[in-house]
C-alpha cells in the first residue's frame, strides 16, 4: 500500500461534501476518480496533498513516498521562458552538472590526499548523475513539452504571455519530469488536444509510479486506469478495471440497490398491512402482537431509494421542421490569419440526418469552421451554401452568445419570449437550475453552468441543423452520456468540434479529419478513423509528395496539387458515401417489400379460416397460388437482403 484514505468527512457550512470516503492504492496503480460536478472530487485530491484539512479521517502515505499534484487552475507568472520553466523539474540534476564540472577543474590543480577524497565524491555524484538520467536530461524537457503540443518555436515564449490553458500544460510538463511516487492529476486532458492526449495516454501507461486521475474523458480512462473510484452522495466504492468495468459493475450494482430497496418496501408494506389485520380483530393477545411487530419495525434500518442521477437532467432536442436532404455544400473553402494559413480549397457536404465530428489538433482551425458557417467570419475564399428548410443551431464552447449581465432567466426569456414563466421554469429545472438559481447572473456562473445554460437554449431552438462546439466541455461523465442519448435520437443533422474521442465514437457517423490544411472524410466514428487513418492521410498526401519530389514536374500536366488531391480524396470519399446510401436505401425497400408480403401472407391464412372460405373451391384455388407466389417472392426477397447486408 502507498496510499489510504480512511473515513474522510468534510463539510463546508452547513454543505457535507464528503462523508465517508474510505479507499487505498497499491505502488503502480494507475486509478480514476470520477463522480458528477460537485462531488468533491478536487477536495479529496486537495486533502491528500495537505492543501485542505478533513473534518475527521486520516490520510497515510508510505514514509519517504513523494507527491506530485496537477490542479485545475493554475498561477503561473514571472519572464522565465518555457522552456526554462519546465527545465527546472530537473534542476536538482542540472546542478550535479554544474558541480561536475567545477569538480573536473578542482582536480586539475589538487594533489595528495586532497585528489583522492575530490576523486571519491566525483565519483559518487556521477554515478547519481547517470542514475537520473542525467545525460538526457535537455531531451526529456524537449520531448515532454513536444508531446504536450508545444513547437520549438514556442519554447522562448515568457510565461506572461501564455493562456490560462498553456499555463495548465507548462506545470503538467514540469511535474512529470520531476517524476513523484504519487501523481495527483485533476482534468489532465483539458486544454490538450489530441495528439498530445494520446502522448499523455503513453507516458502514464508507462508511469513506474501510482497515479490518481480526476477526469471525464472515458476513452482516456479506459486505456489507463486499473481501479475506478466512485464518489456519490459523500460516500465512495471502488471498482477494479477500466471505465467500462466499472460502467458495467455500477449497473449490477445500482441493479441490486434497486432490487433492495424493493424487497424492503415489499417487506414493510407486508408488515403493515399484518399490523392492521392484526388490530382490526381488538382482542388483547392480537393487539400486542401487532405492538411487537411495530416495535421490530420501528428498528429497521430503512434503504435510500437508488436514484437514478442520470435521469435528474432532460436533454430532448426535436426540429420543429424537416430540412431538405442537402443540409451543407461547401466549396472551394479557404482561410487564413496574418501570418497563419489555416486551410485553402477545401469542400464537403452534409447530408440530412448526418452526425459530422470535425477533429484536428488545436489551431488547425476547426472553430474557425463552424464559426465561418455561422456566418460570424468571412472566408478569403469559398461558398457556404446552407440547404432548403435549414434552421441552424449553434452551441459556442465560448458561451460568448450568453449575455453576462443577464441573469438565466432573462437570457432564457428574452431569447424566446412567447414563452410562460412556467414553461422557462420547467426548461430550466431539467437542467438544474431550480428555485432561485434562475436569477443567478450568467457572469456568475461555472463553465458547467453555463454549459447547461447554452444546451437549454439549445433545446428550445427546435433547430434542424446543429452546430457545436466542444459541446462536452465542462459536462461531467452522467451529463455527457445524456447529450449522447439525445444526439443519437435527434433526427436533425449534427456538425460538432470535440476532443472528447469517447463521445465522438458514440455519437459520429462521420468525421471530417483537419490534417495539415486539408479536411479528410472518414465515414464512420472515431475507432474507425484510428483504423483507416494512416491509409487515409497518406492517399490525401500523396500527390502533395509526389509534386514535392521534382521541382520540374509542377510544370507537368499531370502533376496535381495538394488542393486537388484533397478533393480527389474527398470526391472518393463521397462516392463512396452515396455507394453506402444507395445500397442502405435498397436495404430498406427489401425490408418493406418483405413486410407487406408477410402481412399479406397471414391475410391469406386468415382469409382460409372464414367460414365461407373452405366451400368456395375457386377462391381456395385463388388464395393458394397467390400463397404460392408470395412465398416464391419471399424466398427471392431473403437471399437478396442476405446479400446486400454482406
Amino acid at each position: 500500500m502507498i496510499l489510504a484514505c480512511q473515513n474522510i468527512h468534510k463539510s463546508f457550512g452547513t454543505d457535507t461534501v464528503l462523508k465517508d470516503i474510505s479507499f487505498h492504492l497499491e505502488e503502480r496503480d494507475k486509478a480514476a476518480l470520477i463522480g458528477i460536478n460537485g462531488a468533491g472530487k478536487s477536495t479529496l485530491l486537495r486533502i491528500i496533498t495537505g492543501e485542505d484539512a478533513a473534518d475527521s479521517g486520516t490520510v497515510t502515505v508510505t514514509r519517504g513516498k513523494t507527491i506530485g499534484y496537477l490542479a485545475q487552475y493554475q498561477e503561473l507568472e514571472g519572464e522565465y521562458s518555457i522552456y526554462e520553466e519546465v527545465r527546472k523539474a530537473r534542476q536538482d540534476v542540472l546542478d550535479m552538472e554544474v558541480r561536475l564540472r567545477e569538480m573536473e577543474k578542482e582536480m586539475k590543480h589538487a594533489s595528495g590526499e586532497a585528489e583522492t577524497r575530490l576523486l571519491e565524491d566525483y565519483t559518487r555524484l556521477m554515478h547519481a548523475f547517470e542514475q537520473n538520467n542525467g545525460y538526457a536530461v535537455e531531451s526529456e524537457v524537449t520531448g515532454v513539452l513536444k508531446g504536450l503540443g508545444f513547437e520549438e518555436k514556442d519554447f522562448s515564449r515568457t510565461l506572461s504571455s501564455l493562456s490560462g490553458g498553456q499555463k495548465t500544460r507548462i506545470v503538467l510538463g514540469r511535474l512529470l519530469l520531476t517524476r513523484p511516487d504519487i501523481l495527483l492529476l485533476d482534468e489532465p486532458t483539458n486544454h490538450l488536444d489530441m495528439a498530445s492526449i494520446e502522448w499523455l495516454e503513453n507516458y502514464l501507461r508507462s508511469y513506474n509510479g501510482t497515479v490518481l486521475i480526476v477526469s471525464h474523458d472515458r476513452y482516456f480512462l479506459n486505456r489507463i486506469v486499473n481501479r475506478v473510484i466512485e464518489i456519490e452522495n459523500g460516500t465512495s466504492m471502488m471498482f477494479t478495471g477500466n471505465y467500462n468495468d466499472y460502467s458495467a459493475k455500477k449497473a449490477n450494482v445500482r441493479k441490486a440497490q434497486l432490487n433492495a430497496w424493493l424487497k424492503q418496501q415489499a417487506e414493510i408494506r407486508h408488515q403493515e398491512e399484518v399490523i392492521a389485520k392484526l388490530k382490526q380483530f381488538n382482542r388483547e393477545k392480537s393487539i400486542k402482537r401487532a405492538e411487537s411487530r411495530e416495535k421490530l419495525l420501528e428498528k429497521v434500518e430503512i434503504l435510500d431509494k437508488p436514484t437514478e442521477v442520470s435521469a435528474e437532467m432532460h436533454i430532448e432536442l426535436k426540429p420543429r421542421i424537416e430540412s431538405g436532404k442537402d443540409v451543407l455544400t461547401v466549396e472551394g473553402l479557404s482561410m487564413s490569419y496574418p501570418g497563419l494559413p489555416l486551410f485553402t480549397d477545401q469542400s464537403f457536404e452534409i447530408k440530412r440526418g448526418e452526425r459530422v465530428a470535425i477533429i484536428g489538433k488545436n489551431g488547425t482551425g476547426k472553430t474557425t469552421i463552424l464559426k465561418l458557417i455561422n456566418g460570424l467570419l468571412t472566408p478569403d475564399a469559398g461558398k457556404i451554401i446552407p440547404g432548403a428548410k435549414v434552421h441552424i443551431g449553434y452551441y459556442d464552447q465560448e458561451h460568448q452568445l450568453l449575455h453576462p449581465e443577464k441573469t438565466i432567466f432573462e437570457e432564457i426569456s428574452d431569447r424566446y419570449p412567447s414563452l410562460n414563466q412556467t414553461r422557462i421554469r420547467n426548461v430550466l429545472a431539467a437542467f438544474l437550475f431550480t428555485g432561485d438559481d434562475v436569477f443567478k447572473k450568467i457572469s456568475s456562473l461555472s463553465g458547467g453552468e453555463r454549459g447547461r445554460v447554452s444546451l437549454a437554449s439549445l433545446m428550445l431552438s427546435e433547430a434542424n441543423f446543429l452546430i457545436l462546439d466542444e459541446p462536452t466541455n465542462h459536462l461531467d461523465i452522467l451529463s455527457k452520456e445524456i447529450l449522447e442519448d439525445a444526439l443519437r435520437s435527434y433526427s436533425g443533422t449534427v456538425l460538432y468540434v470535440s476532443h472528447d474521442r469517447y463521445f465522438i465514437n458514440q455519437t459520429a457517423t462521420r468525421i471530417l479529419d483537419l490534417h495539415d490544411g486539408m479536411l479528410i472524410n472518414y465515414i464512420g466514428n472515431y475507432d474507425y478513423y484510428l483504423e483507416k487513418m494512416d491509409e487515409l492521410r497518406n492517399a490525401y498526401t500523396a500527390p502533395k509528395a509526389g509534386a514535392g519530389a521534382d521541382s520540374g514536374a509542377a510544370a507537368d500536366a499531370g502533376s496535381v496539387s495538394a488542393a486537388e488531391g484533397s478533393k480527389a480524396g474527398w470526391l472518393a470519399q463521397k462516392e463512396e458515401a452515396a455507394r453506402q446510401r444507395k445500397k442502405e436505401n435498397a436495404i430498406r425497400k427489401v425490408e418493406e417489400e418483405i413486410a407487406a408480403l408477410e402481412a399479406r401472407s397471414k391475410e391469406i391464412d386468415e382469409e382460409f379460416l372464414l367460414p365461407g372460405t373452405g366451400t368456395d373451391l375457386p377462391k381456395c384455388q385463388a388464395l393458394s397460388r397467390e400463397q404460392e407466389e408470395i412465398n416464391k417472392k419471399l424466398e427471392e426477397l431473403y437471399e437478396k437482403w442476405e446479400e446486400l447486408s454482406e
